[in-house]
């Protein structure tokens, strides 16, 4: 399995329920993080480790999300192909364990062709203690059609009821280059989404302001838009948009990875340290560790 070291994930589950026993209920975390959706907006940042999420909540991030690309970049392989279902939720299991807010799991399409594939997705996904997830609409680059996204929603909520697990439901119309009115066609989709049972809604690939603003005007729920990736508006002005809640897929990592490859060259050239400036110290993170 990709990324197994350590604890095996049968260990790292049984801990995870031990701790839930000493803490909040899982619907607690549900709870709380669906009610982030009633608010004035906010920023969900993806963490592809179980240290990068430590580090995230101890910003003060109220909920975390993961991100397949990060997670799989970590594993060493390429976003949307290598990982399987087991290797990404060991994964979103060691971030479960290493945190106390709410997580909520990217996990692709489903990892499964039928909708009771991604039933039983939804299903390990809360075993593992993600309190919600991301789903897509797309797989090898092919929109499902509407009527089997909308079936593969609905097995999901049935897997995980309402209040208990936030359901967050991605179209990729605008990464897949639908023929037609692709606006039209996302909020049909959305719509159908959140009708099947979804809590919120996420259109990728939507970079203006006024697509962003006429979006969420039409679409009868709470609008996740991506920000990073092509779409570089502030999270505070698409709050103003309207957008309720603004995530950053593998950005954080991308950065991350590109701050060490510059390490590295500097490294290899020069031999300088320049690239620790302002680097958090070793007492310092060993401290952020403990719990």
């Amino acid at each position: 399995m990709l990324g197994e070291t350590g604890p095996t994930k049968e260990a790292r589950l049984a801990d995870h329920e031990t701790r839930q026993q000493d803490e909040s209920p899982v619907t607690d975390k549900a709870s709380a993080l669906l009610g982030l959706h009633s608010g004035p907006g906010f920023v969900l940042p993806n963490a592809w480790d179980a240290g990068s999420a430590r580090i995230l909540e101890q910003v003060g991030f109220p909920a975390i999300a993961t991100t397949s690309a990060g997670i799989a970049w970590a594993s060493g392989v390429p976003d949307g192909g290598p990982m399987t279902r087991d290797a990404m939720l060991d994964h979103v299991c060691r971030i479960v364990a290493a945190v106390d807010v709410p997580v909520t799991a990217d996990l692709e399409a489903g990892y499964g062709a039928t909708p009771e594939d991604v039933g039983r997705t939804i299903e390990l996904a809360v075993q593992a203690g993600a309190v919600g997830a991301n789903l897509e609409d797309i797989t090898g680059g092919r929109l499902f059609d509407v009527e089997e996204a909308v079936d593969r929603i609905a097995a999901a909520r049935a897997a995980a009821p309402k209040g208990s697990f936030v359901l967050n439901a991605r179209t990729d119309t605008y990464f897949a280059g639908v023929e037609g009115d692709v606006f039209a066609q996302t909020v049909g989709r959305t719509m159908r989404y959140l009708d099947a049972g979804a809590d919120c809604v996420f259109v990728p690939g939507v970079v203006d302001a006024d697509t962003i603003r006429r979006l969420a005007e039409a679409i009868p729920g709470p609008l996740n838009i991506v920000a990073g990736l092509a779409n570089t508006i502030d999270a505070r002005t698409l709050f103003s948009l309207g957008v309720v809640r603004v995530s950053l897929g593998g950005s954080l990592a991308r950065a991350a990875l590109s701050m060490l490859e510059r390490a590295g060259r500097e490294l290899l050239d020069t031999g300088t340290l320049g690239f620790l400036d302002g680097a958090i110290g070793y007492a310092d993170l060993q401290q952020r560790f403990r719990r």
